[in-house]
C-alpha cells in the first residue's frame, strides 16, 4: 500500500524543517483504514518494524451469532430471561464480529425491540420499559462474558457499557384484596379441563409466596412429610425449605401417587393427568380464564406473582420485615445497616412455620417445637439476670444503678 503524504514547502512554511508530515485529504482516510486492518489482524503498526518480537497470540474474533451460541449451550445466570434477547441479537446482528457492533446498533435494536414489544393490557403496559431493559442487560452480559472467557473487551471499548440503561421502575403490582382472591380460587378450582392441578398450584403459590420457577422444580422427592416441609429452588440457583401445611403436604403426596411422580421422585411433582409434566403454558392458561371471569384481574394483568405478593405483605404487616423476609427467601444484599442488621435478626424456621400456621389456621409440627424452645430460652434468660440483679442490690454492689428492666419497660417475661 502506497500512501502519499503532502510536505509543507520548507521555502514558504512557518513549520521548522524537521517538523512531523502533516495528512491531509484522503490520506487520513487511508492511514485509518490501514489502522483498522492492523487492528482486525490483532497487530499493531511497530509490530512490523524489523527485528520486532513476534506479536502475541490473540483470540479470534467471534462473530455475535457463534458467541451466542457458546452462551446458549453454557446457561449462564440470568440465561432464562437473557435467552430470547440473545435470540432475537443474534437473527438481527448475528453475521457482525463482536467488536463490530457500535453503540448505535445496540440502540436501534432496542428501539425496534420496543415498537415489537406486545401491549398486554392498557394498564400494565409501560412502553415497552421492560423490553429496553431486558435488552441493554442482555447485550451488557454478553460482552461482559466475551471479556472474562476471551479476554476480548475492557470497560473502555464494551459497547454495551456506552449505551444507558434505564431506572428500575417500582413494581405495579400488590396485595389482591381478599374479595378478588377469592373470586380468583372460585374460578380456578371451577373451569378449565384440570381444576384440580390449577387448585393446588394455586395454593402452593398462597401458602409459600414462592416463585413460579419454584414450583415448576419441585420434585416429589423434594417433600418432607415429617415435617411438613418442601424445598424450594429458585432464582440465583437458591435452595430453602419452606413449610406447608399438613393438607396442603397431603395433597401433593396424592398427586405425586396417583400422576406419576412418586414412580419418578427426581423428575417434575407436578403433572397432568397424562403424566406429561406441567409447565409455563398451564400458567397463561390459568390467569386467561382468571382475567375472563374477574374484571380487576383483568384491568391490573394480574399473574402468578400477585399471590406472592400477597402473602408476603400478609407475613409483613403481621409478624414484621424479618420474617417476611425468610418467607419470600430474599436474600440481604447491599451495604445498608439495614441489611447489616438482618444478618442477626434473620427468622428462623420456625418462626416462618408459625406465620404459615396463623395463615392457614392449621397447626405445624416446627412452629409447636420452635415457639416451646424459644419461650424456654427466654424464660432461662430472664430468670438468670433477674437473680443477678437482686444479688448485686441485695448485696450492695449496684453501685446506685438501677436495673434497666424497671426503668426503661420490661422484656418478653420481665421481673415480676
Amino acid at each position: 500500500m502506497t500512501v502519499t503524504l503532502a510536505m509543507p514547502d520548507a521555502a514558504t512554511s512557518n513549520t521548522a524543517p524537521d517538523a512531523a508530515p502533516t495528512v491531509v485529504g484522503a490520506n487520513a482516510a487511508l492511514i485509518e483504514a490501514a489502522r483498522l486492518l492492523l487492528s482486525r489482524m490483532g497487530l499493531r503498526p511497530e509490530d512490523l518494524l524489523d527485528g520486532a518480537p513476534p506479536p502475541p497470540s490473540r483470540p479470534v474474533m467471534p462473530t455475535v451469532a457463534d458467541y451466542i451460541e457458546v452462551l446458549m449451550k453454557a446457561e449462564p445466570p440470568g440465561f432464562r430471561v437473557y435467552r430470547t434477547y440473545w435470540r432475537r441479537i443474534k437473527a438481527k446482528l448475528g453475521d457482525k464480529r463482536l467488536d463490530e457492533v457500535k453503540p448505535s446498533d445496540i440502540t436501534t435494536f432496542i428501539t425496534q425491540m420496543k415498537k415489537d414489544s406486545v401491549v398486554r393490557s392498557r394498564k400494565g403496559y409501560r412502553n415497552g420499559h421492560s423490553a429496553h431493559l431486558h435488552a441493554v442487560s442482555a447485550f451488557r452480559s454478553l460482552y461482559q462474558h466475551a471479556q472474562h472467557d476471551l479476554g476480548l473487551f475492557t470497560d473502555d471499548t464494551n459497547p454495551a457499557m456506552k449505551v444507558n440503561k434505564p431506572p428500575q421502575l417500582p413494581s405495579s403490582r400488590q396485595a389482591i384484596p381478599d374479595t378478588v382472591l377469592a373470586q380468583i380460587n372460585e374460578v380456578v378450582a371451577s373451569t378449565g379441563n384440570d381444576p384440580e392441578l390449577d387448585a393446588l398450584v394455586l395454593r402452593l403459590h398462597v401458602e409459600t409466596g414462592c416463585r413460579v420457577g419454584g414450583v415448576l422444580a419441585l420434585r416429589a422427592s423434594d417433600l418432607d412429610p415429617e415435617q411438613c416441609l418442601i424445598l424450594l429452588r429458585e432464582k440465583r440457583n437458591t435452595e430453602r425449605w419452606q413449610p406447608v401445611s399438613p393438607t396442603l403436604m397431603r395433597h401433593l403426596l396424592a398427586h405425586a401417587e396417583n400422576r406419576g411422580g412418586a414412580a419418578d421422585p427426581d423428575g417434575p411433582l407436578l403433572r397432568y393427568r397424562s403424566g406429561k409434566p406441567m409447565g409455563q403454558a398451564r400458567y397463561r392458561n390459568i390467569w386467561k380464564r382468571v382475567r375472563a371471569a374477574v374484571p380487576w384481574a383483568a384491568r391490573r394483568n394480574v399473574t402468578a406473582h400477585w399471590l406472592r405478593h400477597t402473602t408476603i405483605t400478609w407475613v409483613e404487616r403481621t409478624y414484621g420485615a424479618a420474617i417476611a423476609a425468610a418467607y419470600a427467601g430474599h436474600l440481604p444484599r447491599g451495604g445498608s445497616a439495614a441489611t447489616t442488621t438482618s444478618l442477626y435478626t434473620k427468622a428462623t424456621l420456625g418462626e416462618i412455620a408459625t406465620a404459615l400456621s396463623a395463615l392457614t389456621r392449621e397447626p405445624h409440627p416446627l412452629a409447636d417445637a420452635a415457639d416451646e424452645v424459644f419461650t424456654e430460652a427466654i424464660a432461662g434468660s430472664v430468670t438468670t439476670h433477674r437473680s443477678r440483679c437482686r444479688s448485686r442490690f441485695r448485696d450492695g454492689d449496684g453501685g446506685g444503678v438501677r436495673c434497666p428492666g424497671r426503668r426503661h419497660g420490661r422484656p418478653p417475661g420481665g421481673h415480676a
